[in-house]
């Protein structure tokens, strides 16, 4: 589950980049929806793959030995937490970082979708 947040945190400018990158491809109410304190919206993978790019996409997965469907479906179901997890308030770190323990905290909410 590195993946996440070696994603998120190699962004350039970090978690701030991220959500840039979100609102420059027309899916800032996406995220900020992650962001602030109401329901989080659900992203599907292939608008997670415009947000994040094809090229980028497919590094990442071959860097995780993953395709490019199994890692933009483990992110559309991941990246919603951990967001809403490293941003308590609707304020984003100021280094725009996210900490193993914020990971850990959203995985244990996503292991409780599943009833385990």
């Amino acid at each position: 589950m590195g993946t996440a947040l070696d994603f998120i945190n190699k962004q350039p400018g970090g978690l701030n980049g991220l959500i840039q990158r979100f609102h420059d491809e027309g899916a800032g109410d996406i995220v900020s929806s992650w962001i602030g304190n109401g329901e989080n919206k659900s992203i599907d993978p292939q608008t997670l793959t415009n947000v994040i790019g094809a090229d980028r996409l497919t590094e990442l997965a071959n860097k995780f030995g993953m395709s490019n469907e199994q890692l933009s479906g483990l992110l559309s179901m991941v990246l919603p937490g951990v967001v809403d997890r490293a941003t308590p308030n609707g304020q984003v770190p100021a280094d725009g970082k996210v900490d193993e323990s914020t990971l850990s905290g959203a995985l244990g909410g996503l292991a409780g979708l599943f009833g385990k």
